[in-house]
């Protein structure tokens, strides 16, 4: 695979708005995580809130007032951070906005929206109070809408929604995009923001945990739903020394809320990743695993894992720090990883205390400098929808 330029990219999660809260949590083992306090949910969990969301910071322009949702402001505040919205800008005046993409990823999108739209109906007729529009701010394509919108681009795009893959799979659809000719650069990401439908429905399927989430950790008994909004910004020409290398996709289809239990869809995509990227297993230097905390998530990615490269490459999951941002947390990770990549860290795994000894992996606890070539990410979502992808430095 020819490697697609990371050209810039931003990231805004509970720890803070911007990139260098994200770095400064990921060196310091800082977590995001707090009691949960949202809406009307009375669940006694952990969530990881973007505070800054329900700020005059994050209100759209007036002229996009069609797409106000909690959805599309959290977007909108994550794109103004690090000059980002000033990079994109300026990209499409270089290339035109007809060879620019699109290509983000969510699982909630609006919904919190719809739920606040269904307080209101009219007991007698059904209808909605208040008048609704379902495009702008409800549909799961909101998000996508929303962006071309906010910078007039008329390339290709679409949203990807297959649950925690989401927004990892975005990287590959941008490459393909790229690759064919069909655009110069794209505009790709995954936002996605707290909801009562993701809080007790995960409550719901018993995956959420009372205490912040432990990944990998011998007691470790569910997740902590967070919400972020991370993009970057790919080309094809060379714009900085990071790229992405190669990527791996897969669906196993083994069940609709459970992994393989030996990692077969995780390992074809990690397999795959190395494959379309032209490398060896001894040449990934760190590994940004799925890492739910989840008792059976973290066995079958261990497995996997183990399957592929063995107990030598160090790895983490840095979902301690950030929560499970389900359709943003393929870009949030990512993120991540070229923080590692341009920082020369191995994040260290916040909130973990005993390692399950049943897992076999190098596994990092704390963070510590080392510097780095190449990095894999993992993202597998529900239903077997698995995406891995390998970053590094390209000179």
């Amino acid at each position: 695979m020819k490697p697609i330029f990371i050209d810039s990219y931003t990231a805004t999660t509970c720890v803070g708005p911007g990139n260098d809260a994200l770095l400064r949590a990921l060196h310091s083992g800082t977590t995001g995580l707090s009691h949960c306090e949202f809406d009307t949910v009375s669940l006694d969990t952990w969530i990881g809130k973007v505070f800054d969301v329900d700020t005059t910071r994050s209100s759209l322009p007036v002229d996009l007032a069609a797409f106000d949702c909690r959805n599309n402001r959290l977007a909108y505040l994550g794109l103004q951070q690090d000059g980002f919205d000033a990079r994109v800008r300026k990209l499409i005046s270089s290339v035109g906005n007809q060879r620019v993409g699109v290509f983000l990823g969510t699982s909630t999108s609006a919904i919190y929206d719809t739920e606040l739209a269904y307080r209101h109906v009219d007991s007698a007729t059904g209808k909605f109070l208040a008048p609704i529009n379902y495009s702008g701010s409800h549909s799961v394509s909101s998000l996508c809408n929303f962006a071309r919108a906010l910078y007039g681009i008329q390339g290709p795009g679409f949203v990807i929604s297959t649950a925690c893959s989401s927004s990892a799979k975005v990287f590959a659809a941008a490459q393909r995009f790229i690759s064919l000719g069909l655009i110069d650069a794209a505009l790709v990401g995954g936002v996605d923001s707290l909801c009562l439908t993701t809080l007790y429905g995960f409550n719901s399927l018993q995956l959420t945990s009372e205490k912040p989430c432990r990944p990998y950790d011998y007691d470790r008994n569910g997740i902590s739903i967070g919400e972020a909004a991370a993009f970057a910004l790919l080309t094809k020409h060379q714009s900085s020394d990071l790229a992405l290398l190669g990527y791996g996709e897969s669906s196993d289809a083994y069940h609709m809320s459970s992994p393989h239990p030996d990692g077969l869809g995780a390992k074809q995509a990690m397999a795959s990743a190395l494959n379309s990227a032209g490398l060896m297993p001894s040449d990934i230097d760190f590994i940004n695993l799925h890492g739910t905390s989840t008792p059976s998530n973290d066995r079958a990615e261990g497995i996997a894992v183990n399957s592929v490269f063995g107990e030598r490459v160090p790895c983490s999951s840095t979902k301690g720090i950030t929560g499970h941002t389900l359709g943003a947390a393929g870009a949030v990770e990512a993120i991540a990883c070229f923080e590692s990549l341009r920082n020369g860290f191995i994040p260290g795994s916040v909130g973990t205390d005993i390692l399950d000894p049943t897992i076999h992996l190098n596994y990092q606890m704390v963070s510590s400098n080392r510097p780095l070539q190449r990095v894999l990410s993992n993202s597998f979502g529900f239903g077997g929808s698995n995406c891995s992808l390998v970053f590094g430095s390209h000179s």
